[in-house]
């Protein structure tokens, strides 16, 4: 249970919004088309990718690669992240956010990296009802990131060091099954622990409305997420046209495609928008790493003709940010399509 003082005034800042709103009823979330119950991602069985079985390797990758392809989202079993490791996170992780709103969005806790809800946020379709550390992998074994949170630091490490080691994995299947070599694509790309990050998010229970988003729509500006989350489930995407509930697995990681892998494919591998929405009763919880590369990185396609032009990861950033502030929203990878 979560003292008030813990907790960001988001329901202040969305009644204000809805309230200097020339329209307030008028949302997206209502017009959104979901499919009744919740789907089950394609899960695949990573021991097969980890054995020494031939056969079962190149089955394992190409159901990757069919899922990168056809949901841009899947699950992974037997992935190799320890479980008792998952479980320190979660722990530590609620500790963390147990920290009064005060001191979480004021005294540099990890970084300075604690946001929350969506400061620029002029409608309620662009408003988040959440908090989150949002970590760059170069800080999270600073001692002096974590105050009094003397134990974060060591389960942050070990669990930063698990994704960086799963997303490498995963990574150099999706690449190999291009023709390419992944010594190919270090040269020119850089992804390691100096450019990727964490994320961890709370989303508390919303007593306003079941439609509110907890994150609103989007898609990752990255190579691949991988994404650990309790069970009260709340994680919607993209299939068909329609938004489709994602139904937790506690033994799974998810796994999504980023813009990046988009545009690096020439759209072979889908990134896929989704969303969080809140709960009336209950917290959910969940950890994102996220494989991005360094600022400089040339994002070009793996072929040509090439859809896209090419760009900067720096100038992709930039893009969106620009996007956000000028339209609310970000657009993402059709600002550089080809004309």
């Amino acid at each position: 249970m979560y003292a008030f003082e813990s907790t960001p005034p988001l329901a202040q800042h969305y009644t204000k919004i809805v309230h200097d709103q020339a329209h307030p009823k008028i949302s997206c979330v209502q017009n959104s088309r979901i499919d009744d119950g919740c789907q089950e991602l394609p899960i695949i069985d990573l021991a097969g990718l980890m054995g020494d079985d031939e056969d079962a390797r190149v089955k394992c990758a190409s159901q990757i690669t069919a899922a990168s392809s056809e949901w841009g989202f899947f699950q992974v079993v037997n992935h190799g992240v320890n479980p008792e490791l998952i479980k320190q996170m979660r722990k530590e992780q609620i500790e963390l956010f147990k920290t009064p709103f005060s001191r979480k969005s004021s005294c540099g806790l990890l970084n300075n990296s604690y946001r929350w809800g969506s400061p620029s946020a002029t409608t309620p379709d662009n408003f988040s009802w959440s908090e989150a550390f949002h970590i760059p992998l170069t800080k999270i074994s600073d001692q002096s990131c974590y105050g009094e949170f003397t134990s974060l630091r060591a389960v942050l490490v070990g669990y930063a060091a698990a994704m960086q080691k799963l997303a490498k994995l995963l990574a150099e299947v999706l690449i190999k099954n291009l023709g390419q070599k992944l010594q190919d694509f270090e040269e020119t790309i850089k992804c390691d622990e100096t450019t990727c990050f964490l994320r961890l998010n709370r989303y508390p229970a919303c007593p306003l409305s079941a439609e509110i988003f907890g994150f609103v729509p989007h898609t990752d500006s990255d190579f691949l997420t991988i994404l650990h989350q309790d069970q009260v489930g709340g994680l919607q995407l993209i299939k068909d046209s329609k938004w489709v509930a994602v139904k937790p697995n506690k033994d799974a990681l998810i796994v999504n495609i980023g813009d990046l892998f988009q545009a690096w494919s020439n759209n072979l591998y889908k990134s896929v928008e989704h969303k969080v929405m809140v709960n009336p009763n209950i917290e959910r919880f969940s950890v994102a790493y996220f494989l991005c590369p360094s600022y400089d990185s040339l994002i070009k396609t793996y072929k040509q003709p090439s859809l896209y032009t090419n760009f900067t990861f720096a100038e992709y950033r930039a893009k969106v940010r620009e996007d956000a502030r000028l339209v609310g929203r970000k657009i993402g990878l059709s600002r550089f399509l080809r004309s």
